[in-house]
């Protein structure tokens, strides 16, 4: 009644009701007389009462232990053992560190092999954990195991509160009361150096109080054991193959060995009676006919391999932290060895680093770059658990991957191992933690270290094996990591106009640029045979200019993000304005600015300012009439192309956000030439104008457009070879002019006239 009558019982319903469930048990457990039960019937451990002895009140409500339990960790109750584990490795850590000044506290023979025992016992449902630390006094026993509070629970009780996320609760730490997420009932039998007394706690989930009270059974020497009375939906925890499970998820790095009672099949040499009997029968009738003499000796038994069932102590954590050791001990076998069977790879990493940050806080990173990419390649972004974040050797997530890493970095497999944060990890407090923000930084740039030594080896072959598998996530790293873009863009690859089958490097680029050359140009397209087609480039690939050609969707943002490189802008040849930086260039394209003038306006006008801005005279042209090219801060053809393909695209950005089409004519093509002439000698001639609508449509298509009405663009092409068909086959003498560059304008008049 009292508990009821507190003020923060009062608070919530749910804490009263538990409160008086917990006192309505407390009496229960005291009642002298036990029920009488069926023989069928499976007695749990919270129906058994408690051993007698003296009864101490918890510190912390009731209620707060209920909600803990309960209604908060009832999500992951595999963590139990990672942290009884945890506090018994502490415990054994504790008792190390005193026997450096008091050898004679860690004792002599099995008392000074320091381990862990988990034994289970499926007949009374019950798993008990040993170790061989400290130990705990009466007192420890009323001040750390009597105060929830101590626990570790409050702050994690006060996050979920607060709308924390329950999903994490396998990340968090809740110390010694996680035993009760699969316990009905703890027993805690513990004896300290300092206390000649051997002691035992005791206490049920639902209980407001504990007991303690000396313990009488067999001598533990020092140390503490925990015994789990387990659930009923809990009995899975009593199988020796679960708990190994769990000991190699979350303790298999433990420093100290962890032995668990388990069986194990095992060959032994026994005898076959069935085969021994057959071949003494043998001999004896071979005696009886034959003579002894003949028949030789008496044949021995006959053995086989039978298997049998032991029980023994077996070491659980066989596998060493290689990240704790110096690098300089460690062999590339054993790094490469300990990648596969840790990350469950089967090819060797294509590099590792392995270092230690000591000073303000302290980290050891063991970290790898895979062999190969994974087979998922659509979900790269998904969350990938690359990243192991262990906590003293304390396994607790690889769920923090975007916390430890950035995203496009997610294929960087490796361990963490931090002595700064507490068992108590969750997302909320890695994202809070100045100690994770540093680890993050250094991780991020012992990665970026790794790969770029993988660039400068001599073996090429190297990187491009890394550059197939993981050079989108490089790209994504220069649209996202700003602080980085710099690194980020000597490590980048493309194929250009002049790198054959493979790749080029940025640095090789500008390496090789012309003098004149004040930019870096490149063409995004579907394909490099598509790219090397493109009129863009027609005139810079003649002149001997490379162009760096983008052919995965991603290439465009990248570049565009980067803007430059060693102090070369990045120049998109698919839009206005290109310089070539060639001098002779300019002055000619002024004389034909002039010389076409006239044709130019004309073009935009029967074009219509709607579908181009303006039509000029082009300095990028050699074979094709003519191309539309995109305005210096709108989407080229490409990118709009890409855009378009989006399954959530908003079409309010689309309107914005595509480039303004400017119409460029190549002076020196004959169909241009035989335009000018039809317009000079009547603005309104219709052939002009049919000529001028297909130029249009044919440039739109050639540039990377599309055609806004297909089916006009038909009618004009079959319009095109509806008049070839009715003069025989015939082509205009200004066609042939086409295959004549000397003269090939006079021709073209000649025609007009007749």
């Amino acid at each position: 009644r009292d508990r009821a009558r507190h003020p923060m019982a009062r608070a919530r319903w749910g804490r009263v009701l538990a409160a008086l469930a917990a006192v309505a048990l407390l009496f229960a457990c005291a009642a002298p007389a036990a029920q009488v039960r069926a023989e069928d019937e499976v007695e749990t451990a919270a129906d058994r009462p408690m051993r007698e002895g003296e009864t101490h009140e918890f510190q912390a409500e009731v209620s707060r232990l209920m909600d803990i339990i309960i209604n908060s960790l009832y999500s992951n109750k595999d963590i139990f053992l990672r942290e009884l584990i945890s506090n018994g490795s502490d415990a054994m850590d504790k008792i190390r560190f005193v026997s450096l000044t008091q050898p004679e506290a860690l004792g002599e023979g099995d008392a000074a092999a320091l381990d862990i025992r988990i034994k289970v016992d499926k007949e009374t449902r019950m798993v008990s954990i040993r170790d061989k630390g400290v130990g705990m006094t009466k007192t420890h026993l009323v001040d750390h195991l009597g105060t929830i509070a101590k626990s570790g629970t409050a702050a994690f009780l006060d996050q979920m509160a607060s709308g924390g996320d329950m999903s994490l609760i396998g990340q968090f730490g809740v110390g010694f009361y996680s035993a009760f997420l699969v316990a009905d009932r703890v027993s805690v039998v513990t004896k300290s150096n300092d206390d000649g007394t051997q002691w035992r706690w005791e206490s049920a989930v639902d209980s407001a109080s504990y007991t303690i009270e000396e313990d009488t059974s067999d001598s533990l020497g020092r140390g503490t054991s925990i015994v789990l009375h387990l659930k009923d939906d809990c009995l899975d925890y009593a199988d020796a193959e679960k708990l190994s499970t769990l000991l190699k998820q979350y303790s298999e790095f433990i420093s100290f060995p962890i032995m668990l009672w388990k069986s194990e099949s095992v060959p032994k040499e026994v005898e076959d009676n069935e085969a021994t009997q057959k071949k003494l029968d043998e001999w004896e009738a071979k005696k009886a006919e034959e003579g002894e003499e003949k028949a030789g000796d008496k044949p021995g038994p006959v053995m086989k391999t039978d298997w049998q069932t032991e029980w023994d102590w077996r070491k659980s954590n066989e596998s060493k932290p290689l990240w704790v050791r110096s690098s300089s001990e460690v062999e590339k076998a054993e790094y490469d060895e300990f990648f596969k069977a840790t990350f469950k790879e089967f090819l060797e990493p294509l590099a590792y680093n392995h270092f230690n940050v000591e000073g303000q806080i302290e980290f050891k990173a063991l970290l790898y770059v895979p062999g190969m990419a994974p087979f998922e390649q659509q979900d790269m972004l998904k969350r990938s658990k690359s990243m192991k974040l262990f906590v003293k050797r304390v396994f607790i997530s690889d769920e923090f991957d975007e916390d430890l890493m950035p995203r496009y970095l997610n294929f960087v497999k490796g361990i963490v191992d931090s002595n700064d944060l507490p068992l108590n990890v969750s997302r909320e407090i890695l994202q809070e933690s100045k100690v994770v923000r540093i680890i993050k930084r250094r991780l991020l740039a012992k990665s970026l270290d790794m790969i770029a030594e993988i660039a400068n080896r001599e073996d090429k072959a190297d990187y491009d094996k890394f550059w197939e598998a993981f050079g989108r996530n490089m790209k994504l790293g220069v649209i996202e990591d700003k602080d980085n873009a710099e690194k980020l863009g000597k490590l980048l690859r493309f194929t250009s106009s002049k790198s054959g089958e493979g790749t080029i490097s940025l640095a090789e680029y500008v390496e090789r640029m012309k003098d004149s050359q004040s930019g870096i140009y490149f063409l995004a397209a579907d394909s490099k045979a598509a790219a090397a087609r493109a009129p863009f480039v027609e005139r810079l690939i003649k002149r001997d200019i490379e162009v760096l050609y983008l052919l995965e969707p991603i290439d465009e943002v990248a570049l565009t993000n980067l803007a430059k490189f060693d102090e070369k802008e990045f120049v998109d040849v698919s839009k206005e304005d290109v310089d070539t930086g060639d001098e002779e260039d300019a002055a000619q394209a002024e004389k034909d600015a002039e010389e076409f003038e006239d044709l130019c306006k004309w073009l935009s006008a029967a074009i219509g300012s709607e579908k181009v801005e303006k039509v000029v005279v082009s300095r990028r042209l050699e074979d094709s009439p003519c191309i539309l090219v995109t305005s210096k801060f709108g989407w080229s053809a490409n990118m709009e192309r890409i855009m378009k393909a989006q399954a959530m695209g908003d079409n309010r950005a689309m309107d914005y956000m595509k480039g303004r089409k400017i119409m460029e004519i190549n002076p020196r093509h004959p169909v241009v030439e035989r335009l000018n002439g039809l317009v000079k000698k009547d603005v309104n001639d219709t052939q002009a104008t049919a000529m001028a609508e297909l130029m249009f449509d044919t440039a739109l298509m050639t540039s990377g457009f599309q055609p806004e009405d297909i089916n006009k663009f038909a009618e004009r092409i079959y319009g095109s070879m509806a008049d070839i068909a009715s003069t025989g086959g015939s082509t205009s003498s200004g066609s042939k002019g086409g295959d004549n560059t000397d003269g090939g304008a006079a021709k073209v008049d000649a025609e007009i006239v007749d």
